[in-house]
């Protein structure tokens, strides 16, 4: 039999364990929008940012299989996994949620899930 502290313990341990799982699924749930900032140059790398606008060129790398898209002048970096299942064509306009990365002296953004890509009807 447990003597109190452990059980008193035990009690806390399983409390913690439901807290941090509804946690999780909340915020799961909300997503990452109300955590992201508009995408401007000023954005600092690692900062989560969100931004939408039309796509004017979508290619794929020659290694790797990676998607680059282009915004409206925002260059979207979308790794193979993510990108799988995923159809953008020029013209799509887009949102896009991702964090802020300097390659070759340029900012941009760069995509976890093909989850953060989410295509906007048009009106």
């Amino acid at each position: 039999m447990l003597m109190r502290q452990e059980r008193i313990a035990a009690l806390l341990l399983v409390g913690v364990a439901v807290v941090v799982i509804a946690a999780y699924l909340v915020l799961d749930s909300v997503g990452k929008q109300p955590f992201a900032r508009t995408f401007t140059n000023a954005s600092a790398d690692g900062e989560l940012v969100t931004v939408e606008g039309m796509v004017s060129q979508a290619t794929l790398t020659r290694s790797g299989g990676h998607l680059v898209l282009s915004l409206d002048g925002v260059t979207v970096f979308v790794p193979a996994q993510a990108a799988e299942g995923l159809t953008v064509h020029k013209g799509d306009r887009i949102s896009v949620y991702g964090t802020v990365q300097t390659y070759q002296g340029k900012k941009e953004i760069v995509v976890s899930s093909g989850r953060d890509i989410r295509i906007v009807p048009a009106e």
